[in-house]
């Protein structure tokens, strides 16, 4: 199985995810108050580089990319690689995908739909990919959609264990649409509806709103 990446794809536009600026913003003031000071001085200018650099990281994490999806099916919610693809006792498929601080940490409907329910679950803040992680805190997206009812769930994990929805209950979202954002390292699982073949395997990298969860 390949990588569902289209080879004609344009360069990505970027901006800043929604709920980014608690972090970003702090970290660009410090930066050019830290530049603003160095002028003159060789060992302010030294002193400055970490302010740059954590700013540049912030701005790196929080990147927020177009993206366009083609053809049909169900496409990914999240950018990362496939920890597990599982089938589950009630028929389902369930494909988590994890994301490492270099992942765009923005997620995505997988298809189109009305948002049902928005629930978030308190829990622990074990590292996303450790098996313990099923009792981290998440948000539980279900959706109505043209197969079936979908359930995707944003998984915090061990650091700053935010996340942040971007819509309610009862609003409908187009397939790729963003739907939040997770801040920092973490995991999201979409769980197929029972006879829905999945197109991916374990190790496999997809990118949210463009790699192709099921088969035709």
């Amino acid at each position: 199985m390949s990588d569902d990446v289209p080879s004609s794809t344009p360069m990505p536009r970027f901006g800043m995810a929604r709920g980014s600026a608690p972090w970003l913003v702090p970290a660009v003031i410090a930066a050019g108050a830290a530049v603003g000071a160095s002028r003159g001085s060789r060992r302010r200018t030294l002193l400055a580089v970490p302010f740059v650099g954590l700013a540049a990281a912030m701005a790196w994490f929080f990147r927020d990319p177009e993206r366009h999806p083609r053809g049909g099916g169900l496409v990914s919610a999240a950018d990362g690689v496939v920890q597990s693809v599982d089938a589950r006792p009630d028929g389902r498929t369930r494909i988590a995908v994890f994301m490492n601080p270099l992942n765009v940490h923005v997620n995505r409907a997988p298809i189109a739909g009305r948002v049902v329910s928005v629930e978030h679950r308190p829990g622990g803040f074990k590292p996303a990919f450790d098996k313990d992680s099923e009792r981290n805190e998440r948000v539980v997206w279900t959706f109505d959609t043209e197969i079936g009812e979908l359930t995707v769930v944003q998984i915090a994990g061990a650091m700053v264990r935010r996340i942040v929805p971007y819509h309610r209950p009862r609003r409908q979202v187009a397939r790729g649409e963003r739907i939040g954002l997770i801040r920092f390292g973490s995991r999201v699982d979409v769980y197929l509806p029972a006879g829905v073949t999945p197109a991916v395997a374990v190790g496999q990298r997809v990118w949210a709103g463009e790699s192709r969860l099921d088969l035709d």
